[in-house]
């Protein structure tokens, strides 16, 4: 039985994001993402060696354009070759776990953490993480949104600007808010 809010948040149960030990992690997260987004890119590399450390596993070739952010990073699983242009943003409170070859656009977002409906009990910081799961050679359009409890398949694309709230099957294309498959011509 999980015990602390770390555990809870990990374990994908409600927890309170208004922890001292989330907090201390996340500025260990602000920090390397600071280092990441202000290092030349001649000193910086393809990820920042503070960032690419902060990551539960991060191939050795992997791209992170400036600027990113994430809230843990700890959280964060990429695989070979993936590639983020300027501008994402990982609210990595649950699992994030990309696959090889992905490919994210300008200014795509995957928001974890669900807030409690309840106001009473959101404005006490709880929430719960669900985690997010992208496939191998998955292509996501710039300013996309995918939320926290989805699986994108290998293979599919996501519109520019697409909100994804359900899971996408491996080589589908979806597109629009909510995301849904694009009909072939």
């Amino acid at each position: 039985m999980p015990v602390s809010e770390f555990e809870r948040m990990a374990a994908g149960e409600l927890y309170c994001c208004l922890d001292d030990e989330l907090d201390r992690l996340r500025q260990q997260a602000r920090l390397a993402v600071h280092a990441h987004n202000t290092l030349r890119p001649d000193e910086r590399g393809a990820v920042a060696p503070a960032l690419r450390a902060l990551f539960a596993i991060a191939a050795p070739d992997i791209f992170i354009e400036a600027p990113f952010h994430c809230s843990y990073g700890i959280n964060i699983t990429l695989g070979e070759r993936v590639y983020f242009n300027a501008g994402c943003t990982i609210l990595d409170s649950g699992r994030v776990t990309i696959g090889d070859r992905t490919m994210l656009g300008p200014g795509v977002q995957i928001y974890c953490a669900e807030h409690h409906k309840d106001p009473a009990l959101r404005s006490q910081g709880i929430e719960i993480a669900r985690p997010v799961a992208i496939g191998s050679d998955v292509w996501i359009g710039g300013a996309a949104v995918i939320l926290g409890g989805v699986t994108i398949g290998d293979g599919a694309i996501v519109g520019a600007g697409a909100v994804v709230t359900k899971d996408v099957p491996p080589g589908a294309t979806v597109v629009g808010n909510p995301a849904r498959p694009m009909n072939r011509l």
